[in-house]
């Protein structure tokens, strides 16, 4: 359970990343996940996250035409959304130091 719990942070915050550095429509962002960020997340995963991260005010939304097909949703970072990510950055530096350092204290313990 925590584990999921930690991946659902994670993946929130590596979703904010990706919409910081460039809009992106749903399959694009998947495919971004899996390229620039080494993981992989079902669209059962990704779309629900994209909805309330909107709900929330962190991104926004607007149509876009596509060169193929339909329409797409394009998916920007709001103002909001980017104090959000410097928040969850600087929680998740935090997490990262306090973990590398019990680690450390582990390992050289043995």
């Amino acid at each position: 359970m925590a584990e999921s719990q930690l991946r659902k942070g994670a993946v929130e915050l590596i979703v904010l990343g990706l919409l910081d550095s460039c809009a992106s429509y749903g399959g694009q962002l998947l495919e971004r996940l899996t390229q620039e960020a080494g993981i992989e997340v079902s669209s059962g995963t990704l779309y629900p996250l994209l909805s309330r991260l909107r709900k929330s005010g962190l991104v926004d939304t607007s149509w876009e035409e596509s060169p193929v097909g339909p329409p797409r949703k394009i998916y920007k970072l709001t103002r909001l959304g980017r104090e959000r990510l410097i928040q969850m950055k600087q929680e998740w530096d935090l997490l990262a130091l306090a973990v590398t350092q019990v680690t450390s204290k582990e390992g050289a313990e043995r």
